[in-house]
This record gives C-alpha cells, sequence and structure tokens, in this order.
C-alpha cells in the first residue's frame, strides 16, 4: 500500500506546541489549501481545510518560526482518528508530517527537515 499527501497552503492559525508524557514535542496547525478550476466560462475556487500533526524537532521547528498565514508545503500520510463523544462515533482524517518546507512570499522554500 502506499499513503502520501504532499500539500501547499497557508496556516489559517497559530502552530500549537505540546509534549506527549515522553517528552516528545507535538505541534498541529490547520493548512488551507486552494483549488482553483474552470467551471463552464467561469474560474472557481475551493478551499479545503486539513488538520496537521508534526513531531520532534520539526514540531519545535514550526512552533517556533510559523504563524498564522505562514505558507508552507508538507509531506506526510494520511490518517483517520476515531473518537466517541456523546454517544455518537466521529472520525476526522489528518496528515501525519514527515517533512515540511516553509515558503517563502516568492515561492522559494527553506527545508526544515
Amino acid at each position: 500500500m502506499f499513503n502520501k499527501v504532499i500539500l501547499i497552503g497557508n496556516l489559517t492559525k497559530d502552530p500549537e506546541l505540546r509534549y506527549t508524557p515522553q517528552g516528545t514535542p507535538v505541534t498541529s496547525f490547520r493548512l488551507a489549501v486552494n483549488t482553483r478550476y474552470k467551471q463552464s466560462d467561469e474560474m472557481k475556487q475551493d478551499t479545503l481545510f486539513i488538520d496537521n500533526i508534526v513531531f520532534g524537532k520539526q514540531a519545535e521547528n514550526v512552533n517556533k518560526y510559523l504563524n498564522k498565514g505562514s505558507a508552507v508545503l508538507v509531506e506526510g500520510r494520511l490518517q483517520e482518528r476515531r473518537w466517541e463523544s456523546n454517544g455518537q462515533q466521529k472520525s476526522k482524517f489528518e496528515v501525519i508530517v514527515q517533512n515540511v518546507r516553509f515558503l517563502s512570499k516568492r515561492g522559494t522554500s527553506t527545508d526544515q527537515t
């Protein structure tokens, strides 16, 4: 099986850093990813909001250097998280990030591995 996701987007709010009981840094952030397409003679745009989780040194770097509006390229794998709330089963998909590249306004990148 193959499970790889590559996204380019902007953070919708500042990243949130926390630590596991073992002391591993974990940062979560949400990306807004825009898709433009043509429908009839009109250009349309859809925006997806995608949750991302990154661990270790990259988690610390994301928290330190990125903030709301920052552009990034993320590579990772898609994971479904399931839980129960008020007797109802819930689930959501999120990206477990393996690599983050910080993008500048001009589209150049800085690899943060």
